[in-house]
C-alpha cells in the first residue's frame, strides 16, 4: 500500500521532493500558502499521485510530512495538525531573509532545535537542506548500487530517523545519521557537507565570491557516499550561525 507525504510548501525543495516520492511510489499532498488553486498546474504535471491541499490537510494526511517553508515562517507550520507526526525539516538560516535571531546566532539552538520547540509535539528530522533542488534531482540512484549518494540527518528521535531514512532511500539516497538535532548544524551553511561537495568535479583555483557560484551551479553533480558524509560531519568545526558564507 503506498504511502502519503504531506508537503508544506511548494517551491523548490517542495517540488523536487514531490517528484522524486512519486518515482519512489509515494503519494503526496502539496499545500503552500496560497492555497489549493495556485497549486493545479503543478499537481496536472505530476499526475495522479499528486493533490493540492490546505497546509493543514497536507499535514493531517502525509505518513509523513516535509516542511519546506523559509525558516522565518516556520512559527507558522500547525501544532496541532502535526502532533505525533515525522516532519522532516528542510529549513536553513539565513539573516538575509530571516533576519537576525540572537538564538541561532550565539550558537544556543539549532535551526531545527527552534523549529522543534514550536512543534513541540511532532518528531523533528533534519534533512534536504544541505544539497541543491538540481542536484537533488540529478543524483538519486537504485538501491545496493556502489556509486549511491548520501544525505545526513539529525533528530531526536531513533524511530522518527529510522522512518526518515526509509523514505530517503525511496528517494534514491542512503541516509546518514550524524545525531541529535543539536548536531544538525554539522551538515548546514558554512560546513564541508553543505552544497559544495555535491557538485561533482573539483572547484577551478583562482574563482572567488560570484565566480564560485556561477561555476557551481553549472555542476553536474557526483557521488558522495556514506562514508565520506560521515566523514565529513565528524571532522565539522562550528562557524558563526549568522554569516551564510565565510570569506
Amino acid at each position: 500500500m503506498s504511502r502519503t507525504l504531506g508537503i508544506i510548501g511548494a517551491g523548490a525543495v517542495g517540488q523536487t521532493v514531490a517528484r522524486l516520492a512519486i518515482a519512489g511510489g509515494w503519494n503526496v499532498v502539496l499545500s503552500n500558502s496560497r492555497g489549493p488553486r495556485s497549486l493545479t498546474d503543478l499537481v496536472t504535471e505530476l499526475g495522479p499521485k499528486a493533490r493540492a491541499a490546505t497546509v493543514a490537510e497536507a499535514a493531517i494526511a502525509g505518513d509523513l510530512v516535509v516542511a519546506a517553508v523559509p525558516l522565518i515562517a516556520h512559527a507558522q507550520l500547525p501544532k496541532r495538525e502535526l502532533a505525533g507526526k515525522i516532519v522532516i525539516d528542510t529549513m536553513n538560516y539565513t539573516v538575509e531573509r530571516d533576519g537576525h535571531l540572537p538564538e541561532l546566532d550565539s550558537n544556543e539552538l539549532t535551526s531545527s532545535g527552534m523549529t522543534q520547540r514550536h512543534l513541540a509535539d511532532s518528531r523533528v528530522v533534519k534533512a534536504f537542506n544541505n544539497i541543491t533542488t538540481d542536484h537533488l534531482a540529478a543524483l538519486p540512484r537504485p538501491k545496493d548500487v556502489a556509486d549511491r549518494n548520501a544525505l545526513p540527518i539529525a533528530g531526536d528521535d531513533t524511530e522518527a530517523k529510522k522512518e526518515a531514512g526509509a523514505l530517503l532511500s525511496d528517494l534514491g539516497f542512503d541516509a546518514v545519521d550524524v545525531g541529535d538535532l543539536g548536531q544538525s548544524w554539522r551538515f548546514g551553511p558554512n560546513t564541508a557537507l553543505y552544497a559544495l561537495v555535491y557538485a561533482g568535479e573539483e572547484m577551478p583555483e583562482g574563482l572567488y565570491g560570484p565566480e564560485v557560484l556561477q561555476w557551481f551551479l553549472g555542476t553536474p553533480g557526483g557521488p558522495v557516499p556514506a562514508g565520506q558524509v560521515a566523514r565529513l560531519a565528524a571532522e565539522a568545526v562550528r562557524g558563526r550561525a549568522d554569516v551564510f558564507f565565510d570569506d
